[in-house]
């Protein structure tokens, strides 16, 4: 089903939206090209079939939906109670920076770009410390992160699995990253979008909210269906915040500034996370299957580089001995369009969305190879 291939120039969208009329595959931001699992589409379709879509809460069989999901697939067993729901994570983010009352922030760098923008936005000063690599894979440096957390720093954000590394942080990892915040009395905002695209099936995600009890009062941990399910569109997100005063702060702080999630977002999320397992596994399946393509290819191109990757659809590709001034507009050249490494952190990298059909994938390679190969011999 994966396989499909579905025409998205031919409806408004932000992904293919970006190069229309241009000869450009759009291999950039985080959405797939894959439909919705087929209970999601009938279960909407059912839902505008009644025809009144007046003001809609969120009942307690699409909260339940929601603890019971949580607890499958990741062991934790949250309360219904602890769910906030919010039109999406960079909003969770922003709402996060507002709520606390800090004056710096910290995080690891490369990251999603919102990661830096929302504490920003909220006046506060961004403290980043660059992940290492280490066993062919993106850590931290444990003693650089505590170094550099400062006497005004109360708020640490955090990615995992990562965007974009594509890591997924080791129990004794977030152990140390808990033991720290513990320590300096920091609340962690642990964006956790990516949990459900493990593709390494020796690994599982675990939310470093669930690792204690000191951990799990101070964290707010930021989940959605969207990547899973690209139901991007439909703007369904949550917070799980145990501590029911840091999440009387947090609801206090989002005030009016949302809106409460839409009621078809409601019928999207209830039914992806009762109905579609099975579904969710047969994608990972795919995605591991385009991920080896991405490897096998760049590790055939000596010239670019990319590390193991464990989540995600997104491949950080670092292109630095290609001495490109600008590689986004190289390969945007050639007619494939990918995220600009420096939008994250680092001008030497780019960011590939594998998230599509075989046949677009390996069409989308060709021409990165094509690319590559007119370095070597121009014309």
């Amino acid at each position: 089903m994966f396989n499909e291939t579905v025409d998205r120039t031919v409806v408004e969208g932000e992904k293919w939206g970006r190069y229309k009329g241009q000869d450009v595959i759009p291999m950039w931001v985080a959405d797939t090209d894959f439909k919705a699992p087929k209970s999601v589409i009938d279960a909407l379709q059912k839902r505008v079939e009644h025809g009144v879509f007046g003001y809609t809460d969120v009942d307690k069989e699409t909260n339940q939906a929601v603890v019971d999901f949580i607890k499958r697939h990741y062991n934790w067993q949250i309360e219904s109670s602890w769910i906030v729901w919010l039109p999406g994570v960079v909003s969770g983010m922003n709402i996060t920076c507002r709520a606390i009352d800090t004056q710096d922030v910290i995080t690891t760098t490369p990251i999603y770009p919102h990661f830096i923008k929302a504490p920003k936005d909220a006046n506060q000063n961004v403290i980043t410390v660059p992940l290492k690599e280490k066993n062919n894979r993106w850590t931290v440096d444990f003693e650089e992160f505590e170094e550099a957390i400062s006497s005004t720093c109360r708020l640490f954000m955090l990615c995992n699995p990562h965007n974009p590394g594509g890591t997924v942080f080791t129990k004794d990892e977030l152990k140390k990253f808990a033991d720290i915040c513990v320590k300096h009395d920091l609340i962690v905002c642990s964006d956790e979008i990516h949990a459900d695209l493990i593709l390494n099936k020796n690994i599982k995600h675990i939310p470093i909210a669930s690792l204690n009890s000191d951990i799990l009062k101070r964290t707010i941990t930021l989940l959605a269906p969207s990547k899973t399910y690209n139901i991007a569109g439909l703007q369904s997100s949550y917070a799980v915040i145990p501590d029911v005063n840091l999440r009387k702060q947090f609801k206090k702080t989002l005030g009016s500034l949302t809106s409460q999630i839409n009621l078809l977002a409601i019928t999207a999320t209830k039914t992806a996370y009762s109905e579609c397992d099975e579904w969710l596994y047969e994608l990972r399946k795919y995605l591991k299957e385009n991920l080896d393509i991405v490897k096998d290819f760049v590790k055939n191109e000596p010239k670019i580089k990319m590390l193991d990757q464990d989540a995600t659809y997104l491949a950080w590709i670092d292109v630095s001995e290609l001495k490109l001034n600008n590689p986004y507009e190289y390969f945007l050249s050639y007619g494939i369009g990918v995220s600009e490494g420096d939008r994250f952190g680092d001008k030497n990298f780019v960011r590939l969305n594998f998230g599509t059909t075989k046949s677009l994938l390996k069409e989308g390679l060709k021409r990165v190879k094509k690319a590559i190969d007119f370095l070597h011999n121009p014309l």
